[in-house]
């Protein structure tokens, strides 16, 4: 019986430092800026205090958001996409992470697939507008992170998105 415990115990432990392992990747600090942006919107020069992930909407970076089960960009996607470029080339020593969200509809394996399409789709549009492949990266959170925690067609459009998070500058 003891042996069983012990097992058991073991076991859980294994599982739970699994578990830990593999979710640190998605646990950000996002939104920390450190109030260096500028009268024009161009970043200035202190650096970023810590680990912590800038939130891009704190300094001019806009989301862009997709169409049900989509990840073609739309007309007003590619504007903003345009005046993120533009914002990027203003400040090119910012990297940036772009991430890819979807609505709570569909798997979970789905959802990932999808964001990381949407991500991809930014990011290459701006790759074209000449922004260097090297400043930008991709990641999708699926719908695990949502904008919007409602269950209805306004959260859904909010929530199928690229964010943009600056990640060094």
């Amino acid at each position: 019986m003891t042996r069983y415990i012990r097992v058991g115990t073991i076991l859980f432990l294994a599982i739970v430092l699994a578990m830990s392992l593999g979710c640190s990747r998605t646990v950000k600090d996002i939104g920390m800026g450190t109030g260096d942006v500028g009268p024009t919107g161009v970043i200035e020069g202190e650096d970023i205090s810590g680990d912590r992930y800038l939130d891009g909407t704190l300094y001019g970076l806009q989301d862009i958001n997709f169409e049900f089960d989509k990840s073609s960009l739309t007309v007003q996607a590619q504007e903003i996409l345009r005046e993120n470029a533009q914002w990027l080339a203003d400040n090119p020593t910012v990297n940036v992470e772009i991430e890819g969200h979807c609505d709570e509809r569909g798997t979970i394996e789905y959802n990932l697939a999808l964001g990381d399409r949407r991500a991809k789709s930014a990011r290459d549009f701006l790759i074209n507008l000449g922004v260097s492949a090297g400043r930008l990266s991709t990641i999708s959170y699926g719908e695990e992170m949502p904008l919007d925690a409602g269950h209805n067609e306004a959260a859904w459009a909010k929530n199928r998105r690229a964010h943009f998070t600056i990640i060094a500058k």
